[in-house]
């Protein structure tokens, strides 16, 4: 299928690593030139040139922090300098540390706001009047499954991955008629970094194994398995194409059927 991408623009928050990486890697093979951005200079130029040298797309490695007022503008900005357009934007800046309410610390809970919510709205902001002036426009916004259904010890992330659906749902109805979709992706568990230090902290606190508690996670997850990032950088892919173009303002998981909710 041809998706319809070819020669379009992608900016990736978060991709020098884990889902963010996978993405950027999907648009680049379906003919996107891609700007991917992180707060590491090494891995993330590490990872732009991986995908220049292996698809021929062109790329840009903008480091930043994404979790300030600032960064995000300025890693529009810089794609649109570097590419002179900007079509697609997948919003994703990992997640708050694990952790529950009673334990959690006052200052934490705006560090995750910053991190998890402002970064995608600041970023769309950004955005949007670029993909307007297009006529075409597609945002992709990662969360988690704990907006459908809430982790346990990870009482940030219930919080403030839902202000997402929202604002993107919101969004979605506010732009549709000038060609822009907005959709939520919300990856359950995936074989990442980021899953291994969760394993790892709940490992910590229960006294079980690393290995254990990643058991008894598969064991809830029906399809027996962790996702492979390279089947959500696929999901990403499609709702970030033409061929997408009727769907917006959704919120679909990528779970192995782990979400056991009718929506």
């Amino acid at each position: 299928m041809d998706l319809g991408i070819e020669g379009k623009v992608a900016a990736v928050g978060g991709a020098s690593t884990g889902l963010g990486k996978a993405v950027a890697w999907a648009l680049a093979r379906e003919g996107a030139r891609v700007a991917i951005c992180a707060r590491g200079r090494e891995q993330l130029e590490r990872t732009g040139l991986a995908i220049n040298r292996a698809s021929g797309r062109e790329t840009l490695s903008f480091p930043c922090d994404l979790a300030t007022a600032s960064g995000p503008l300025e890693f529009v900005e810089a794609t649109v300098k570097q590419f002179g357009r900007l079509d697609i934007l997948v919003t994703n800046a990992g997640g708050p540390p694990a952790t529950i309410s009673s334990q959690t610390p006052a200052d934490a809970w705006p560090k995750a706001l910053e991190l998890s919510l402002l970064s995608t709205i600041r970023l769309a902001q950004a955005a949007i009047p670029y993909m307007r002036r297009n006529g075409w426009g597609r945002i992709v916004c990662i969360t988690s499954v704990s907006v459908k259904s809430p982790l346990p010890g990870m009482v940030l992330s219930n919080t403030v991955r839902p202000g997402v659906v929202g604002y993107a749902k919101t969004v979605a109805q506010e732009f549709a008629q000038d060609g822009i979709t907005v959709n939520v992706i919300c990856p359950g568990y995936m074989a990442t970094d980021r899953v291994t230090e969760l394993a790892e902290t709940r490992a910590a606190a229960s006294g079980q194994s690393v290995e254990e508690v990643v058991a008894g996670l598969v064991g809830n997850i029906p399809a027996g398995r962790m996702g492979d990032p390279k089947e959500l950088g696929d999901l990403v892919a499609f709702l970030a194409s033409e061929r997408a173009a009727y769907i917006t303002g959704t919120t679909t998981q990528i779970d192995g059927g782990y979400v056991r909710g009718l929506l």
